[in-house]
């Protein structure tokens, strides 16, 4: 242990010495017995290596226990006080040695081989089992070889787990003995922190104006090494402790240095220091410099650290100064002792300054914008602390410019770095003043981080920093504004952030508005008691949902051009409905729900919504009254109402999972309590929509916008709980005609959507089906016969109503899509009509296949569009028409139940393929026929995996007659050999050309190069020239950059559906690909058409990879018996159907496409058994392999 200083030194290292009076001569002194301080390296009884390092012995501690008794006993006055008498002890070791045995036998000790140690004591054993030792903290060594070879200042402070502190002052005192020795150990011990095992010795200590050349020529050996790692950046578990332990060490280095004196009376010490770490934080090698500028922040820490603590000394003592300077009766001593203090405490911190000021400029200057982005992170992280340990100091616009410039920096942790040290000093109320100037200077820069940042974690941080700048009033209006308008972000993380930061905006707006209107108190007595179950009455919670209304469509407007709604993309080639996108204002609703606490009260925002407002517009502006100026301030827009609507929906759901939140604890379990709460909740919130939603329809019904949003509450609504609790079931068919009159009334395809999906919802509900089902037949019977109408209409008449017409076929392909109509599409009505009308008579099938090839030529573009629509209309319907068709015969051929009539979609296929031909280009109803006959042809495929499960099935029932089981095989045959077709030569060709138009089209817009075509039949097809005219009159006209990139991303859109649907109709085998050439054309420029495409073709290799595995080897049957003809028969069929199919697959080499099917395996995962009952399962398995072979 090294020498310590005196304990007056260490506590107080500048208090001058006590001045000699003569009083102290005649000063009585104390009887007890003085020793000098024995110092710790001086000490016989004192361990070398012991230092903090380990557990002390028990016979130590006996020891040590024993000596300070015996001076305890020299040193006490008064002796009576101590032992205890002569006849207490022998009373003691009477009782000790007649006392009783106890009555409890012992326990029962582990036996051992070796006699019982004298010397040390044994701990016991529970129940013959020693008890597993506490975890030890484990030492911090670097690695294995520092405990033996390694000496010197590295291996005190790593191998043998000394405290920095104690280290430190060990080498002080090695440096007051010889300072050059020291100081040559200190700069080998930062040498080694590099991950350099060169040294330096003591010539090139004593020669400091050398110190650049002699770190040149450890540069170059260093580098001759090649390493790569060095220890500070190290992710080896044994330097997991490296950086805290060197940055400590030079820590208390720096404190050591003060509390002895060394770092004033000798300034070489810091001098020296400086010389040779801020030459290596310049050096061209990352490690040097990154540990080089590393240490020089820690040592500029500790100066931070004593600078504060001196700066604080002085201000003490000059406050004790005018203190006694105030007295009555002035010490003129005292005051001369703490005047000398304090020009020793202003000396001292002026010698810290400088050298703080010399370790910044040499080091930290050229640092903050170091290439290496962890050097950035170390000095922005350091200059943080330095302004929070010494605000006197660094709290300047001097230094914080630093930070400000780091703001832009290109990495993004260290650009999150200089936001978290930012906010922690925003944090400090008493220190705002400060900060003006900076803020002022960098507010810019904050709002554009927190609007553009790539990053948005640094997003989310700088708006929390930004909040903490409107509280301390330095933040400008404009500026609220811009990070108000956030809440519409489509990053999530940005809308949770700026959640509390747009409260704030609402709660300003709120109390404008109550000063306005007389205040809380006059509010107070405008509006009266409020009463908490009534919610038709007004409140005060009103005026701060028409603030959050005003705030929120102020936002949206404000976006303008630049952040609006997004341009939606044509229906192309998808006629199914994809998932569902919430709309922004919805996005917003759920960050506002998390900001805004009375928005958690959704029944008073459902009645704020349901109030009849209109008297407060029908008044004059003659002596108004006070609850008029209460209605007139609670009026609501359309708008206003939409954005309340989209809130008061998001309230709900959130409500409901934070109810299903609550019903799981911490530790994962549900509990009965809790699940009784939830399921009130969830009665209640029930209870109350089925009430709500009514109204809200009959108010805001007329809207297609609020329409949509109150029918998206209906989703919400629990029907399970609504027909536990045997409500009236009245009071649900009033809901499902509402939603129907919503259904029938408008012709908006966001309400026709949101309808349908009502109507779906309430189909899922197996209680109320019946009503359902009733509900669903109206609406069938009214589209039809409106349907009926229009075609009769269309014959008789010249003049056609092609709006009625094309609303009628859009209710119907929303209908279909969630209800079953093949039996409304096959119906020929004639109730309603004349026998003799014909047109009457024809199923709606036929009526929309006649739709869709009526052509039209020399219209306009309003009748264009109109029919256009008209046909993609009937193309959907009559697409998820045929998808009911397949769903009821795979049910049919699963439950084995008799097919009564195949249908025939040759009409159908004819119509589509007749369209595609009449059309040129990428035409958008062009594109919807080829994807739709795709469609059918693939979706007719998937039979082909389900009737060789149903043959494969009815061999195995063993208990149905043979005449069925030969029925039911007959029947799959019969749906296989007539409904699985594949597409012909002349529309493969056509759809081939189409989609080079498309591939062609998207590489213009996107300006992509495509791969140099070749002289294969499929590149030398005719192309389509008006595409080309079209799309360079669309790169002529003066477009936006917005719509520049909506063509892009529509040409992108359509591609994508092309080729994927091209791709399973080629796994599917109903595309003839021979010789994998369509294959080869879809992948030839797979990588230059961007990322989604080529996601899309990449399952084409899916199937290569499966062929190349290896099947697993099947386990070898057991030896047939002798005589065992059962085994051995199957063992002879096994051969002869292993012969069998190595013939079939040597013969019929065209029928490739059945080696492997994964278009099968995706649509239903068919297995490959080895059936050997009897022989006819022998033979339906040659039969299911070429089908079912894609299951291997």
């Amino acid at each position: 242990m090294p020498a310590r200083l005196s304990s007056m030194e260490l506590s107080d290292p500048i208090t001058p010495p006590a001045s000699s009076s003569p009083n102290d001569t005649t000063r009585r002194k104390s009887g007890r017995i003085r020793h000098n301080p024995v110092l710790l390296n001086h000490d016989p009884n004192a361990s070398i290596g012991s230092y903090n390092s380990g557990k002390r012995k028990r016979a130590d501690t006996l020891d040590q226990a024993q000596v300070n008794g015996s001076m305890g006993e020299e040193t006490s006055s008064n002796e009576e006080d101590g032992d205890p008498d002569d006849e207490e002890m022998k009373e003691k070791r009477r009782k000790t040695r007649y006392k009783k045995p106890s009555e409890k036998p012992a326990a029962k000790k582990p036996k051992t081989a070796k006699p019982k140690s004298t010397t040390l004591p044994v701990r016991p054993a529970v129940n013959g089992v020693r008890k597993p030792p506490k975890p030890r903290r484990p030492r911090t060594q670097v690695n294995a070889a520092i405990s033996d070879e390694e000496a010197g200042l590295f291996a005190e402070l790593f191998a043998q787990g000394h405290t920095v502190e104690g280290v430190a002052a060990e080498w002080i005192t090695r440096y007051n003995e010889h300072n050059a020795n020291a100081m040559c150990e200190l700069i080998n011990f930062v040498l080694k922190c590099t991950g350099c095992d060169l040294k330096v010795d003591m010539h090139d200590i004593e020669d400091p104006d050398n110190a650049a050349s002699k770190l040149d020529d450890l540069h170059q050996e260093y580098v001759s090494k090649n390493t790569t790692d060095y220890p500070l950046i190290s992710r080896n578990k044994a330097y997991s402790s490296f950086r805290p332990t060197v940055t400590g060490f030079f820590f208390a280095l720096i404190s050591t240095a003060h509390a002895a004196g060394v770092l004033y009376t000798d300034l070489a010490l810091i001098e020296n220091i400086e010389v040779w770490v801020s030459t290596m934080s310049s050096a061209a090698i990352r490690p040097f410099r990154h540990t080089a500028t590393v240490i020089s922040l820690a040592m500029e820490s500790g100066l931070c650290s004593v600078y504060s603590s001196l700066v604080d000394s002085t201000a003490k003592t000059v406050r004790q100064m005018e203190g006694e300077q105030k007295k009555k009766t002035v010490n003129k001593e005292r005051i001369a002792s703490l005047q000398k203090k304090i020009a020793e405490e202003e000396r001292r911190s002026g010698s810290v300054n400088d050298m703080m000021e010399n370790i910044f400029n040499a080091v930290y200057v050229h640092r903050y914008r170091d290439v290496d982005p962890r050097i950035r992170v170390d000095c922005v992280t350091a200059l943080g602390g330095w302004i929070t340990t010494a605000p006197d100091k660094y709290f300047t616009p001097a230094y914080l410019r630093y930070l400000g410039w780091v703001l832009s920096d290109t990495s993004a942790p260290t650009r999150a770095e200089v936001v978290k040290q930012l906010s922690k000093l925003y944090k400090r109320k008493e220190d705002v003043a400060r900060l003006r100037a900076f803020t002022e200077k960098f507010s810019p820069r904050f709002v554009e981080m927190a609007i553009r940042d790539a990053e948005p974690n640094i997003r989310a941080a700088v708006i929390g920093m930004l909040d903490l700048i409107r509280d301390t009033g330095l933040l400008e209006p404009n500026d609220i504004d811009s990070i108000g308008r956030l809440i519409f972000d489509s990053e999530q993380k940005v809308r949770k952030a700026v959640a509390g930061f747009f409260a704030k905006n609402i709660n300003d707006s709120y109390d404008a508005v109550i000063e306005d209107l007389g205040g809380e108190e006059g509010m107070a007595e405008d509006i009266g008691e409020e009463d908490p179950d009534d919610f038709d009455m007004p409140r005060r919670a009103w005026l701060k949902f028409k603030c959050l209304a005003e705030n929120l469509q102020s936002y949206s407007s404000q976006e303008g051009d630049d952040e609006g709604t997004t341009p939606t993309l044509p229906e192309t080639i998808g006629v199914l409905p994809g998932s569902v996108v919430e709309s922004r204002f919805a996005l917003a609703a759920q960050a506002v729900y998390g900001g805004v606490s009375e928005v958690q009260d959704w029944e008073v925002l459902a009645g704020y919504l349901l109030y009849d407002n209109s008297p407060a517009t029908s008044n004059g502006n003659a002596s108004e009254s006070p609850e008029t100026l209460f209605r007139k301030s609670c009026l609501l827009n359309e708008f206003e109402e939409m954005l309340l609507l989209e809130v008061l929906k998001e309230a709900v759901k959130q409500r409901l999972l934070e109810a299903v939140e609550t019903e799981i604890d911490k530790k994962g379990k549900k509990s009965k309590i809790r699940s009784e709460e939830v399921r009130e909740i969830q009665e209640s919130i029930a209870l109350h929509l089925a009430q709500v939603i009514p109204r809200l329809l009959r108010k805001f019904g007329t809207n297609p916008t609020t329409a949509a949003v109150v029918l998206q509450l209906e989703h919400v609504l629990n029907l399970e709980i609504f027909e536990e609790l045997r409500q009236d079931s009245t009071t649900y068919a009033s809901l499902l005609d509402d939603i129907n009159k919503q259904f029938l009334t408008h012709v908006d395809e966001g309400v026709l959507a949101e309808a349908s999906n009502a109507i779906l919802h309430a189909r899922s509900y197996e209680d109320l089906e019946e009503v359902t089902e009733g509900k669903i037949q109206e609406l069938w019977s009214d589209t039809i016969s409106t349907l009926r109408l229009h075609v009769t209409s269309k014959k008789s008449e010249e003049t056609t109503d092609l709006v009625g017409l094309c609303n009628t076929i859009s209710r119907i392909s929303h209908l279909a899509s969630v209800a079953d109509c093949i039996g409304v599409f096959e119906s020929e009505d004639r109730s309603s009509f004349k026998m003799s009308n014909t047109a009457s008579a024809i199923s709606p099938a036929k009526i929309l296949t006649e739709l869709i090839q009526n052509e039209y030529a020399d219209v306009d573009e309003e009748e264009k569009e109109q029919r256009d629509e008209i046909i993609t209309g009937s193309i959907k319907s009559l697409l998820f028409y045929h998808m009911w068709i397949v769903r009821s015969l795979k049910n049919s051929l699963a439950t084995h139940t008799p097919t009564l009539k195949l249908p025939d979609w040759d009409s159908f296929a004819s119509a589509l393929l007749s369209l595609v031909q009449s059309r040129s280009g990428t035409d958008p109803v062009r594109l919807a026929a080829t994807g739709a006959y795709l469609d059918v042809h693939i979706l007719f495929a998937s039979l082909k995996a389900i009737t060789n499960d149903a043959n494969h099935q009815s061999t195995r029932q063993i208990t149905t007659p043979p005449n069925k089981q030969s029925q039911h095989r007959s029947s799959a045959d019969e749906v296989r050999s007539s409904l699985v077709r594949p597409i012909t030569r002349e529309a493969q060709s056509l759809i081939l050309t189409i989609f080079v138009a498309a591939e062609k089209q998207h590489a213009r817009r996107s300006r992509r190069k495509l791969e140099a075509a070749s002289d294969d039949a499929i590149d030398s097809a005719p192309e389509d020239p008006e595409s080309e005219i079209e799309d360079n009159e669309d790169e002529d006209e003066d477009t936006t950059s917005e719509q520049v990139r909506t063509h892009q991303l529509l040409a992108e859109k359509q591609l994508c559906e092309l080729a994927g649907k091209m791709v399973l109709a080629v796994l599917g085998h109903v595309f003839d690909d021979e010789g994998q050439k369509v294959r080869q054309r879809l992948l030839r420029n797979k990588m230059r058409l961007g990322p989604n495409f080529k996601e899309v073709l990449a399952y084409l290799d899916e199937p290569k990879a499966k062929s190349k595995a290896k099947p697993k080897p099947k386990p070898k049957a057991p030896k047939a018996k002798v005589g065992d003809p059962v085994k051995a028969k199957a063992k002879s069929a096994k051969k002869a159907k292993s012969k069998e199919v190595v013939e079939v697959s040597s013969e019929e080499e065209s029928d490739g496409e059945e080696e492997d099917d994964p278009l099968g395996a995706e649509l239903a995962d068919d297995r490959i058994e080895d059936v050997e009952e009897d022989d006819e399962e022998k033979r339906h398995e040659k039969d299911v392999d070429d089908d079912e072979i894609m299951g291997d």
